[in-house]
Parts: C-alpha cells; structure tokens; sequence
C-alpha cells in the first residue's frame, strides 16, 4: 500500500482531482437550478444529480491527493506555509477546508439521490439548492487557498514537485576583517630654480655682443700705407 501511495504521489494527481473537483460540483448545482425553473425538463435534474455524485466522488480524490501531496513536502514548506495549510481561530486552511469539503459534498450527494428516489424528499428540494450553493462557494475559497499556497508560499514547486530534498543551509560564517594596506603620505617634489634667480652671469644683450666683436674693416695703423710704401719701392727699380 505504502508503494502504490509514493506511485501516485509521484504522478502528481492533485491538481487534476481539483480541476475535475470545481468543475463537476459547480455544473451540478448550476444545472439543478436551471432544473428548479423548468420543472417539466426530467433530464436536467438526472444530469444534476449524475454530476453531484461525480464531484462528490472528485472531492474525495483532492482529498485523498491532497493529503498525500502534503506527506511528500511536509518538511519543505516554510514555517509560514506550514501555518497557512493547517488554518487558526479565524480561518480554516487549506488542508482543513479540504476535509470538511469532501464531508459536505458527500452528504449532498447523498441528500440529493434521496431526492431523487423517495416523493416526501421534494419538500427539502429547495433547502438543498441553498446549501449546495453555500458549499460550492467554499469551494471557490478553498481554490483561493491553494492557489496562495502555489503562488505565494512556492509550495509544489521546483524542488518540491521533482520530490528533491532540500539543500542543507550552510552554516553562518563571521566576517573577516578586511587588511588594512599602509601608504605613505605624499612627499612634495623639490622646487626648481628658475634662471631668474641662479647667481650665474648675467647673458649680454645682443647689441652688445654685436658690439664686442672687431669690426671687419679695422686694421693696424700701418695697414695702410703697405702698399704705397711698396708702390714706391717698386718705381725706383
């Protein structure tokens, strides 16, 4: 038995017994209100009743799924999850509600064949519709709550729908101190001298230097009487 429960868990059948669940029992109840109006219409009531006892026969399989799905994840729901599915004082949760659904269900349906079968039953006709209506709304509510426990809380996915166990958290580990590095302070650069203030010799202006230098035409004093002296010289051979 233990192996034929981890197979169907495996398959992941829960959503499917919902989804069949919402959609027998609501068409039920909505076809047997149609049924109320038109009286004379027998197969509206047989196809109401056909529908209820499917659904109750649904309800006790999301249940039944429900319970199993709960068994596998159990430890991988965080503790708020854990708090959602079990419900307090002021709401019933999801895994509550699902219980106390599959009850009522099933009493509809049976309520609904006595109907069906004995004449003195038609009288309570109208209080089964009233009470099959209040019940399909918890229905609505209690696929509210599932829905916050997939979308809200992560419960039945990743990890926990491939059946994985949880990675074990690792342990808190203290900061290291970060090294602190030395770096000197900044050493201002040694001023240079400008040549307006070294002690060498001051440079001459340039008409000075052009000043300085002998002029191209100036010659001994006896320059330049050479040539007349030899002239001479020269007339007396």
């Amino acid at each position: 038995m233990e192996n034929f429960e981890k197979l169907l868990s495996g398959m992941q059948l829960h959503p499917v017994a919902d989804h069949y669940t919402v959609a027998l029992l609501t068409v039920a109840v909505v076809i047997d209100l149609i049924a109320a109006v038109f009286a004379s219409r027998a197969w509206l009531r047989s196809t109401a009743l056909t529908l209820m006892i499917l659904g109750a026969l649904a309800a006790a399989a999301s249940y039944a799924t429900g319970d199993m799905e709960a068994d596998r994840i159990w430890d991988m729901m965080s503790p708020e999850a854990h708090q959602y599915f079990k419900g307090n004082i002021h709401f019933l949760g999801h895994g509550a509600l699902g219980y106390e659904l599959m009850i009522a269900f099933g009493v509809l349906a049976i309520w609904r064949l006595l109907i069906a079968m004995f004449g003195f039953m038609q009288e309570s006709r109208g209080l089964y519709l009233l009470a099959a209506a209040i019940a399909v709304g918890f229905l609505f509510y209690q696929g509210h709550t599932g829905g916050e426990l997939v979308y809200r809380y992560g419960v039945g996915t990743g990890p926990m729908a491939s059946g994985a166990t949880p990675a074990p958290t690792p342990a808190p580990q203290e900061a290291a101190p970060l090294p602190t590095v030395y770096v000197p302070p900044e050493t201002p650069a040694p001023a240079i001298p400008t040549a307006a203030a070294s002690p060498g010799p001051a440079t001459p202006p340039a008409s000075t230097t052009g000043s300085l230098m002998p002029p191209a035409a100036s010659a001994s004093p006896s320059s330049g009487k050479a040539p007349a002296a030899r002239s001479t010289a020269e007339a007396n051979l």
